[in-house]
Order: structure tokens, then C-alpha cells, then sequence
């Protein structure tokens, strides 16, 4: 019976914090509309003095900034979760840990066979 009333007035507080989360209407952050437009003016003055070759080289940069920008959302974000490449280095990683923790040693005799290794290597110091 505790646990029951104990479960009820969990849930209780679950419901009234979401509840509570949902009637939350904070106003957007105001933008400064005059910073936005002086801005675009700015940098349609620049793009204007641009001769054509440089106008070219910008295209260019913003281009290849795209597409590296989308290969690395490919990346994280394909169906069916990592490449196969991301698989194969994460088990990689894992293996290459484990290889470098000890292992577990089988009966008691092997223990303490180790221990006393250990000793001997520790008070040889």
C-alpha cells in the first residue's frame, strides 16, 4: 500500500513539472531590426566593389564550405545511426582498451601468485 502511495505522489510531481513547463510563455529575445538591415547594407557595398574574379573565388569558398558542412551531417545523421566506417573505429577503440586493462585471473592459486609477483616487484624498488 506504501508503495503504491508512494508511486502516486511521484507521478503527481512528473505531471505537475511538465504542466508547469508547458504553460511557460517567455517572450522571444527582441532583434535590433536597424543592426540586421545596416549589416546587409554593409556587405552589399562590399560585395559591389568585388571585381569578378573575386567574386568568384567567394562563390567558390562558400560552396565547398556548404558541402563539407553537409558530408559532415551525412556523417552523424544518416539512417539506420553511424557509417560503417564510424562502427569499425569505435570497435577499434574498444578493443584496443581492452587490450590494455588486465585480465582476470581464473583460481585463487593464480591470485595469489600475482599478489605475490607484485610484492616482489614493489619491495625490489
Amino acid at each position: 500500500m506504501n508503495k503504491l502511495i508512494a508511486t502516486l505522489i511521484a507521478g503527481t510531481f512528473a505531471l505537475g513539472s511538465v504542466a508547469a513547463m508547458a504553460d511557460d510563455k517567455t517572450p522571444a529575445a527582441p532583434v535590433d531590426q536597424k543592426a540586421l538591415k545596416a549589416e546587409k547594407d554593409a556587405k552589399k557595398a562590399a560585395d559591389a566593389k568585388m571585381t569578378p574574379e573575386e567574386k568568384a573565388a567567394a562563390k567558390k569558398a562558400k560552396r565547398a564550405e556548404r558541402r563539407q558542412e553537409l558530408t559532415a551531417g551525412e556523417k552523424t545523421q544518416q539512417e539506420g545511426g553511424a557509417t560503417a566506417k564510424m562502427k569499425a573505429e569505435d570497435a577499434a577503440k574498444d578493443t584496443a582498451a581492452a587490450k590494455g586493462q588486465p585480465k582476470a585471473l581464473p583460481t585463487k592459486e593464480e591470485k595469489q601468485k600475482a599478489l605475490k609477483e607484485q610484492e616482489k616487484k614493489a619491495s625490489g624498488q
